[in-house]
C-alpha cells in the first residue's frame, strides 16, 4: 500500500497484492513460504518507488509466528503457520507444569493452543532451535531484511506469552521456568521508533535511497487496525475482522482478574502505551473455507442468505475443530448435530448459521469484555473486510443491541502509515487525532439494532 497523509488527506493506494497461505511441508508440516513473502514485498516496493517519493516504511503481519536465525543471519528452514499440529496437546503439559494463573497474572495472555510460547516449547528438540541465536516475529523479520537490524516491536510481542504484561518487558523468568532460551530474544522497541535505514543491496533492488527509513508501527495487524477505529467520545467496543475476528476494548491498562482469566481473555500491548484487551474469534475462516469448499461465488450466497430464517440453526464457531483447513462444512454439520441444531440442508443456509453464530459469538464476547472492564458500551465498531459484509454488520448490531459503524475496511494499513507520518513529522500527537483524521476522511456507514433481543438470549442458552 502506498499512502499520502496530510492536514486533512488520508488516502491508500494498493500497488501490489499477491496471493498467500499455508504451504504443506514433505514432512507434513504447515509452513509459510516466507521468502516467496519477501521477494513479492520487494516487488511492491519496487513499484511503489516508481509511483513516487517514499518517506518511510513499515511493516505489519498476522502474530504469533516467527522465524529463527543463526549467527550469519541466514533463516533456519521456513516458519511454520500456527495451524500446523505441531503444538497438540502443548498447551496442556505447560498448564499442568506451571498453571494458568501463573501464565496469566505474568503475561495476560489468551490461552490459545499455537501461542508462540507454545510453539518454541514444541520446537525445544530441533536441529533449527539448537542452531538459532535469534526469533524474530515475521514482520520483524521483514524489516531485519530491509535494514539488517533484529528487534521485536512490543505490541506483537505482547502476542507471544512472552512478554510481562506489567512491565512490558521480557517475561524472563517465566521462560527460564519452562527450560527456553532467553538469549534468543531480540531488543524490544516501540511503535514510532525507527528501526533503520535500508540495506544497500535493498535499495539498488528496490529503486529507493539507502537513507529511506523502516519505522516501526503497530507491527501485528491487529495494533494498527485498532489505530485506525474511528473511535471518538462514546465508549466503544471494536471488532477487527477478517480471518481472525478480534474482539475487544483499548484500555489504559492491563486486566488481569481471575474473572478476565476464566473469560480468556487476552491483554496485548497497544499503540502509544494502550492494552488491547480482546478475545479471538474463529472470524470469517470459517466462512472462507466453506466458499473453497464449494468453489462458489460468496456475494450471491450472502445475497441469499439475507432471505434465509433468523437463527434457525447456530454452533460455536470457536470449537477447537474449526481450526484446521479442510473439509469446513462437514465439520459445521458435525457441530450442528451435536448440539441438536437444525443442519442446513443448502449452502445458503449454511452460509446464514456461520453469520448468526458469528453475530452470537460477537454479542457474548463484547458483553463479557464490558462486565470484566466495568464500561458501558455506546456503540460497536467494525473494521477490516467484514466491515463490507452488510449482512454481518446487521447480525451484530441486532445481537449487541447497539449500532454497529463499519469501516474503514483497510484499518491496518491505515493505522500503520499514520503511526509512519506523526514520526516523520505529521502533526499527529495522539490516538484520538488519528482517528479523527479517520472519521473525517474515511467512508463509514452505522447499522441500528432492529431486532427483539430476546432472539438472540434463546439463541445463546440453546449452546449453553
Amino acid at each position: 500500500m502506498v499512502a499520502e497523509v496530510g492536514a486533512d488527506a488520508l488516502r491508500l493506494d494498493e500497488v501490489h497484492r499477491f496471493p498467500n497461505g499455508g504451504v504443506r511441508h514433505e514432512d507434513g508440516s504447515l509452513r509459510w513460504d516466507v521468502e516467496r513473502i519477501r521477494s513479492e514485498l520487494l516487488v511492491g516496493l519496487r513499484v511503489a518507488a516508481e509511483s513516487g517519493p517514499v518517506d518511510g516504511i513499515g511493516v505489519d503481519s498476522w502474530a504469533i509466528d516467527y522465524g529463527l536465525l543463526d549467527a550469519d543471519g541466514r533463516l533456519l528452514g521456513a516458519p511454520y503457520s500456527h495451524r500446523d499440529g505441531r503444538t497438540d496437546g502443548v498447551r496442556e503439559r505447560v498448564v499442568a507444569e506451571l498453571g494458568e494463573s501463573l501464565l496469566y497474572d505474568v503475561t495476560g495472555i489468551q490461552q490459545l493452543p499455537f501461542n508462540t510460547l507454545y510453539q518454541l516449547v514444541a520446537a525445544k528438540d530441533s536441529e533449527e532451535y539448537a542452531d538459532a541465536t535469534t526469533l524474530l516475529l515475521l514482520p520483524d523479520l521483514i524489516s531485519y531484511w530491509l535494514t539488517g537490524r533484529r528487534v521485536a516491536e512490543r505490541t506483537n510481542a505482547s502476542t507471544t506469552q512472552f512478554l510481562d504484561a506489567t512491565t512490558r518487558e521480557w517475561a524472563v523468568p517465566l521462560l527460564e521456568r519452562l527450560g527456553l532460551r532467553t538469549d534468543l530474544l531480540p531488543e524490544l522497541v516501540d511503535a514510532g521508533e525507527t528501526v533503520g535505514t535500508l540495506l544497500p543491496e535493498v535499495a539498488a533492488q528496490v529503486g529507493l535511497p539507502e537513507e529511506t527509513p523502516v519505522i516501526a508501527v503497530g507491527s501485528h495487524d491487529t495494533a494498527s487496525a485498532v489505530v485506525g477505529v474511528p473511535m471518538g467520545g462514546s465508549a466503544a467496543a471494536y471488532i477487527s475482522s477478517g480471518t481472525w475476528s478480534l474482539v475487544g476494548l483499548e484500555l489504559p491498562q492491563p486486566i488481569l482478574t481471575e474473572e478476565a482469566r476464566r473469560a480468556d481473555f487476552t491483554n496485548e500491548a497497544g499503540v502509544d502505551g494502550t492494552v488491547r484487551l480482546l478475545k479471538n474469534v474463529m472470524g470469517l475462516w470459517v466462512l472462507s473455507e466453506c466458499v473453497r469448499e464449494w468453489r462458489a461465488d460468496l456475494p450471491d450466497l450472502l445475497a441469499w442468505a439475507h432471505a434465509e430464517p433468523d437463527l434457525r440453526s447456530v454452533v460455536d464457531v470457536d470449537d477447537p475443530s474449526l481450526l484446521p483447513p479442510g473439509d469446513m462444512p462437514a465439520r459445521l454439520r458435525a457441530l450442528a448435530e451435536a448440539a441438536r441444531e437444525p443442519v442446513p440442508s443448502t449452502e445458503v443456509g449454511m452460509v446464514r448459521m456461520v453469520l448468526d453464530s458469528l453475530a452470537l459469538a460477537y454479542r457474548r464476547t463484547i458483553r463479557s469484555a464490558s462486565s470484566i472492564a466495568g464500561v458501558r458500551l455506546e456503540v460497536v465498531h467494525v473494521v477490516g473486510g467484514g466491515s463490507q459484509n452488510e449482512l454481518l454488520c446487521q447480525l451484530t448490531a441486532d445481537a449487541c443491541g447497539l449500532p454497529v459503524v463499519a469501516g474503514p475496511i483497510e484499518a491496518a494499513a491505515l493505522g500503520n502509515v499514520l503511526v509512519q507520518a506523526r514520526s516523520l513529522g505529521e502533526p499527529l500527537p495522539d490516538l484520538s487525532s488519528m482517528r479523527a483524521l479517520v472519521r473525517r476522511t474515511q467512508r463509514l456507514r452505522t447499522y441500528e439494532p432492529h431486532s427483539v433481543s430476546g432472539d438472540w438470549d434463546a439463541a445463546e442458552k440453546r449452546l449453553g
